[in-house]
C-alpha cells in the first residue's frame, strides 16, 4: 500500500470537496479536453463514453467527489477501486499512463476554481490522487500477475481467430473466439468479460467491453452481441463485418463481478435483455463444476424475435437437474404463448420474486440495462434482501473514481 495521506492533504481535500462538487462536471469535462489532447493517451479510452455530454463525465465528476468526501475513510471505496482496476486491464492502462492523467486533473482543477485555488490546495489534490494511483497501480500489477501466471495466460493486447459466427435471435449473435497462436486461453471467472480493440472500415478505433458467454473452458471464448442500431457502431461491425476467420485484437478477462470459486447451494441468475450472457457463463459453469447447486434462471427479454440462447439455457438446467429455468416477455407477439415459447407475459416483478426465489436465503446475481438493474435492485432490497447477497453488473461506465 502507498504511504498514507498526511493530515493537512486530507483536510485541504475534504475543505475543498463542496467547491469542488459545484464545479465537478466543468472540472471533469476541461481534464478530458487536456487529456485527449495526447492522441496516444486518447487512444487508451473509450471514446463512446467521453463526448461533451458522455456518461463518463458525469461519472467521474460523482466519482471525484466522492472521493473528496471520504478521503478520510476509503474503505467503503475498496469495491469501486477493484471495479477500476479491472477496466484498467482491459483497456491495458499501465503505470506510465497515470502522470499524463494526474498533470490534466490538476491543470483543470487550477483552470475551472480560479483564484479560489492555492498552490498548497493543488499539492494536497496531487498528494490524494497519487496515493489513488498507487494503490490502483499495485492492484493492477498483482491481477497482471496472477493472470499471466495463469495456464493460457498472457498480458495486453493478444490476437483471437472469429472460429464461429453463430445467429441467437434477430438482434443477438455470438461470435467464438480461438487465439491466432494456437495456444490455450486463461481460465476465466464465469461473468468476466473481455475488451477488444476494434478498426473499423473507415480506419478509426474503438475499444469495447464483452462479456464472455461461454462457461470457462481453456481452448476459446464466447461472446454474445447485439446489433444495437442507435449505438456508436462496435456491435454493428461485429455483426455486419466480421466473419469467419476475422483477427480481432482482446485483453485477458476483467471484470469484478463473477461467481465465486465455492458457490452458495442457492443461486438467482436475473437478467434482462442481452444481460443474458454473463448468466449463461455462470450457468456453463454451474452445470459443469457444481452439481450440488440450486439455482434459478430467471430472464426477461421483449419477445421470441430478441430472446437468445433460450435452447440451449433449458438444456444445461435439464442437464443439471437443479436448476429452474423461468423467462418473461414484455411484448409477446402473436406466435408467442406463454407456457409454451416462454413461461410468463409481462415483466419479473418483486411479487413474483418474492413467491418464486428463496428471497431469504439465495444469493442474487444480476445483470441488463440500467432501468432494469435499478428496479431488481431496489425490489430485492424492500424484499429484506441484505446488499452482501446482492451482486451486479450493468452496460456503461459506473460512477467510478477514475475509470477509463
Amino acid at each position: 500500500m502507498p504511504n498514507p495521506l498526511s493530515a493537512r492533504t486530507i483536510e485541504l481535500v475534504k475543505q475543498s470537496a463542496p467547491a469542488v462538487a459545484a464545479h465537478a462536471s466543468d472540472i471533469t469535462k476541461t481534464m478530458y479536453g487536456l487529456l485527449f489532447k495526447d492522441e496516444h493517451i486518447k487512444a487508451l479510452f473509450n471514446q463512446a463514453n467521453h463526448g461533451e455530454n458522455g456518461s463518463q463525465v458525469h461519472a467521474l465528476a460523482a466519482a471525484i467527489v466522492g472521493y473528496a468526501q471520504n478521503i478520510d475513510n476509503l474503505a467503503p471505496l475498496l469495491p469501486v477501486i477493484e471495479r477500476i482496476a479491472h477496466k484498467h486491464i482491459g483497456f491495458h492502462i499501465l503505470s506510465e499512463h497515470y502522470p499524463y492523467v494526474a498533470k490534466s486533473l490538476l491543470a483543470a482543477i487550477r483552470e475551472v476554481l480560479g483564484e479560489a485555488v492555492s498552490e498548497e490546495l493543488i499539492n494536497a489534490w496531487g498528494e490524494a490522487y497519487w496515493f489513488l494511483a498507487d494503490t490502483l497501480i499495485e492492484r493492477e500489477e498483482q491481477i497482471r500477475a496472477e493472470l499471466e501466471k495463469r495456464a493460457g495466460g498472457w498480458n495486453g493486447w493478444r490476437e483471437f481467430r472469429v472460429a464461429e459466427k453463430i445467429k441467437e435471435s434477430d438482434v443477438v449473435t455470438s461470435f467464438v473466439l480461438r487465439p491466432v497462436d494456437g495456444h490455450g486461453v486463461a481460465l476465466h471467472r464465469a461473468g468476466q468479460y473481455l475488451t477488444f480493440d476494434l478498426c473499423l472500415l473507415d480506419g478509426s478505433k474503438m475499444k469495447r467491453n464483452y462479456s464472455i458467454s461461454s462457461g470457462p473452458n481453456q481452448g476459446f471464448y464466447r461472446i454474445s452481441v447485439k446489433r444495437e442500431e442507435n449505438g456508436k457502431g462496435g456491435s454493428r461491425y461485429l455483426h455486419d463485418h466480421v466473419a469467419v476467420g476475422t483477427v480481432l485484437k482482446v485483453t485477458p478477462p476483467a471484470g469484478d463481478f463473477y461467481l465465486p470459486e465455492e458457490p452458495t447451494s442457492e443461486m438467482v441468475l436475473l437478467s434482462g435483455g442481452v444481460g443474458l450472457t454473463p448468466m449463461v457463463s455462470m450457468l456453463e459453469a454451474i452445470a459443469g463444476d457444481y452439481p450440488d447447486v440450486e439455482a434459478h434462471f430467471v430472464h426477461g427479454a421483449m419477445n421470441s424475435s430478441t430472446h437468445a440462447m433460450d435452447k440451449h439455457v433449458r438444456s444445461l438446467a435439464q442437464q443439471h437437474g437443479r436448476v429452474a429455468v423461468s423467462t418473461f416477455y414484455s411484448e409477446p407477439a402473436a406466435r408467442d404463448v406463454a407456457g409454451f415459447s416462454h413461461d410468463e407475459d409481462g415483466f419479473i416483478t418483486r411479487g413474483w420474486l418474492e413467491a418464486n426465489t428463496p428471497i431469504d436465503t439465495a444469493n442474487f446475481y444480476i445483470c441488463g440495462p440500467k432501468p432494469f438493474l435499478r428496479s431488481m435492485v431496489s425490489d430485492l432490497r424492500a424484499l429484506g434482501v441484505s446488499s452482501d447477497r446482492i451482486h451486479y453488473e450493468f452496460f456503461g461506465p459506473a460512477d467510478e473514481l477514475l475509470a477509463a
